[in-house]
């Protein structure tokens, strides 16, 4: 299985990139990991819808090139679908089952995603109705793929 994290923005405080790397490094047991960067655009206090709808659209032009044919693409959006743990596993060892060995797990910047991002998602995910910053978000999605893939093969985690 090869996952693939699709983020605006780059991570900058360390206490975030040493978590990113332990989660990163113990998820290699169970799959690919691949986790590519695309640049934010600069947003300023208070913008026009018009202005918003501009930087995520190039935004969500910059996460396109690194979307391939025949991934599962599950975008991380308010509006999506609550899951707790156990149904997140469910759906990644489902997706593995039917045949899917690429999912790709889009986060976007600080405005959120694309239209065009959305419209191409195969599945809409929820964490919360809150608003994370895209680092912490990070880290939280890399903690749940792991319980995921823990609970997938019966091994212990912490409830």
């Amino acid at each position: 299985m090869k996952i693939t994290i699709l983020t605006v923005g780059k991570i900058k405080e360390r206490f975030f990139r040493d978590a990113i790397d332990e989660y990163s490094k113990r998820l290699g047991k169970y799959c690919t990991l691949e986790i590519k960067e695309v640049s934010d655009e600069k947003t300023a206090e208070s913008m026009s819808a018009a202005e918003e709808k501009q930087v995520k659209d190039k935004e969500g032009s910059r996460l396109l090139k690194y979307i391939k044919e025949g991934d599962y693409v599950i975008t991380l959006e308010i509006e999506g679908v609550n899951l707790d743990s156990p149904s997140l596993a469910d759906k990644i060892n489902k997706l593995c089952i039917s045949g899917k060995s690429s999912i790709t797990f889009i986060i976007g910047g600080s405005l959120g995603l694309s239209d065009e991002i959305k419209d191409l998602a195969d599945y809409k995910l929820s964490f919360s109705k809150m608003t994370f910053p895209h680092q912490l978000m990070r880290v939280i999605l890399l903690e749940q793929l792991y319980r995921s893939f823990r609970i997938i093969n019966n091994e212990p985690y912490h409830k």
